[in-house]
């Protein structure tokens, strides 16, 4: 180390690892990443890669009820993540997105649906098109549905029809 002459301090040699900014940028994106984890289901927080101790602490996440003792845990969740290694967190993230993929392709589903449903009940077209693609379905009561769900839509009615129409779009596995 070789002194600087004016105002006689040390000098630090480049290059000694991340700095302290890097490391705290580290640590709240593996608390962030815990905090996700903590949302998930108890279903696929089992399918995650993480070891006993991990698991067992966002599981109980759940169970905390104050929002003091919900920080503190979050921030215990993140010094537990901070254990692990860069491979680690990647299969993790790997494993998280291929979670989360499935949700967004499920949520995809319900709204192709949902519009196929508006489309059958604003026109006749639409209908007489399913009719040719899935020949063997119950004609008569999707017409009764249909009816239905335009006269609830015009007298202010709760969506009885409406929803079952949705039922039976997604049994037919539209």
């Amino acid at each position: 180390m070789h002194l600087n002459e004016k105002n006689r301090t040390p000098k630090v040699p480049e290059d000694e690892g991340p700095s302290k900014s890097e490391l705290k940028r580290q640590m709240t994106e593996r608390q962030k990443l815990a905090e996700v984890l903590a949302a998930l289901s108890s279903d696929a927080l089992k399918t995650i890669p993480l070891d006993e101790t991990i698991k067992n602490a966002v599981a109980e996440t759940n169970r905390i009820k104050s929002f003091e003792a919900i920080r503190r845990h979050k921030q215990y969740l993140g010094k537990l993540m901070r254990a692990l290694d860069d491979e680690e967190l990647e299969a993790i993230q790997k494993r998280l997105d291929a979670i989360q993929g499935v949700s967004k392709a499920e949520t995809a589903k319900l709204h192709f649906l949902e519009s196929y449903r508006d489309r059958l009940i604003a026109n006749d077209e639409t209908f007489t098109k399913m009719i040719e693609q899935y020949p063997d379905m119950d004609i008569q009561n999707m017409r009764t549905l249909i009816r239905n769900a335009r006269k609830e839509k015009e007298q202010n009615k709760p969506p009885k029809a409406y929803r079952e129409i949705f039922r039976v779009l997604k049994e037919m596995g539209l």
